[in-house]
């Protein structure tokens, strides 16, 4: 389990994830040495699993964002695998989740506006297999983030 000055560490991570090392040891009040240990602690633990790159897609241009729920005709035995892997194909699915309950799985889509979202609805969404029900919720603005952690 992190301790305090672990979570200090992740802390200024999450508040700045460019930050140098130097910097970040200094905010977090350790040493270099210290902070390198504690880094690579936190990533054999698989606590940090990876540094990425969050992409703004509206500044490349995708305008329109689309979260699709989706229950599956569960009849068939493979119909998850199915799904996902044709879901998979589709350049304009961002995430892809699966939920216990009322709905099996969930997709985010981006597109650039409506006709462009039109024709993936039309010609990639419409042909995705064992779908028995769906529905399509379209993201207005994004109030909170949610990667910040209580830490």
């Amino acid at each position: 389990m992190p301790d305090a000055t672990d979570r200090r560490i992740l802390r200024q991570l999450l508040a700045d994830p460019d930050i140098g090392n130097a910097d970040l040891a200094e905010r977090a009040g350790v040493t270099p040495a210290s902070l390198w240990r504690r880094l690579e602690k936190l990533r054999e633990t698989g606590v940090i699993r990876a540094l990425e790159t969050r992409i703004d897609w509206r500044k490349l241009g995708y305008e329109v964002q689309v979260s699709l729920r989706f229950t599956l005709d569960k009849t068939h035995p493979r119909a998850f695998d199915e799904f996902m892997a044709a879901a998979r194909q589709v350049p304009e699915v961002t995430e892809i989740q699966t939920f216990l309950g009322s709905v099996d799985l969930r997709l985010n889509v981006i597109a650039r506006d409506m006709a462009h979202w039109q024709q993936i609805y039309r010609e990639s969404i419409l042909s995705l297999p064992h779908v028995s029900d769906s529905d399509a919720l379209m993201l207005v603005s994004n109030i909170k983030d949610g990667q910040e952690l209580p830490l």
